[in-house]
């Protein structure tokens, strides 16, 4: 099995007085398609992610660990998605890149929600994948909330392995195919302060009073197990953002990019390679 790393150039960049591990795919290739900026879950390392950017090998495809998370330094002061949106907007300009696909994954697609909002310039279609408006929202199962806040899930492969059914729901294996023990084996755990501050970012933050303005065509992607993240969270996204539509993977727990995979790839190639939506279109169709 080949190494979704292989094809990455990893590096430690500087922007907005940070330090921040950088993983691009494919930035310097010809394509008719824009690149994906992706926001990983919480105290998730690229590797966690990579495969994704490996399985979309038409695009570019950019994210970095978080402060304190995989191979960033640890943040010295604490931080908001208002600060790391526009740190993120400032790693996009040393790339050279005017406008991205926007994409986030649980925590992530909460960042990825304020970046979109913040901006919109930067921004072309948003994919928000298992996730929520934030504070506002709908919890779900205690049992896998208390332990996805345990970092012993990062540090400890014996507690991941063990809770694992309850942290992340349809992990249904497909033949052939552990995607336990690969995702496991792709993590790093991020330290004690990067896993604190990841947590203190989105207190009190909400995204609901705002997306009835978000102008931009979303995809939201939500798993019909997902113990972490409860469908009716999705929904809740779907009803607030104007041009949107609701993908549900039936059976798919918190991480059905790895059990869903084709099915997931599926649904972003269809969004992503969609024609433009006008005003107009949009109005004959509601019509």
């Amino acid at each position: 099995m080949t190494n979704p790393m292989d094809d990455a150039v990893v590096s430690m960049e500087q922007v907005g007085g940070r330090t921040l591990r950088t993983a691009a795919w494919r930035l310097d290739m010809p394509s008719d398609h824009l690149p994906i900026l992706f926001f990983n879950g919480i105290g998730a390392n690229i590797e966690a992610v990579a495969p994704l950017a490996a399985a979309l090998p038409e695009r570019g495809f950019i994210m970095f660990d978080m402060p304190g998370t995989g191979e960033s330094p640890d943040p010295l002061v604490p931080y908001n998605p208002f600060t790391m949106s526009w740190t993120a907007s400032q790693l996009l300009a040393k790339y050279g890149l005017d406008q991205v696909d926007v994409m986030g994954v649980s925590w992530g697609g909460a960042m990825a929600q304020h970046f979109a909002l913040q901006h919109p310039a930067r921004t072309r279609r948003l994919t928000l994948i298992a996730t929520t408006a934030g504070m506002l929202m709908v919890p779900g199962n205690p049992a896998a909330l208390t332990k996805m806040a345990d970092p012993r899930r990062y540090v400890d492969p014996e507690f991941m392995a063990k809770h694992f059914q309850t942290l992340y729901g349809g992990m249904v294996e497909s033949p052939g195919e552990d995607h336990k023990a690969s995702h496991i084996s792709r993590l790093k755990p991020p330290s004690p302060r990067g896993y604190l501050y990841q947590l203190m970012c989105m207190l009190g933050w909400t995204s609901l009073p705002a997306l009835p303005f978000m102008n931009k065509e979303t995809l939201i992607m939500m798993g019909g197990d997902d113990q972490v993240v409860p469908l009716i969270n999705g929904k809740i996204l779907k009803a607030m953002i104007p041009n949107s539509r609701l993908v549900t993977f039936a059976g798919g727990g918190h991480l059905f990019l790895l059990t869903h995979t084709d099915e997931s790839l599926v649904a972003i190639r269809e969004f992503l390679d969609a024609p433009e939506t006008t005003k107009e279109t949009r109005r004959m169709a509601m019509a």
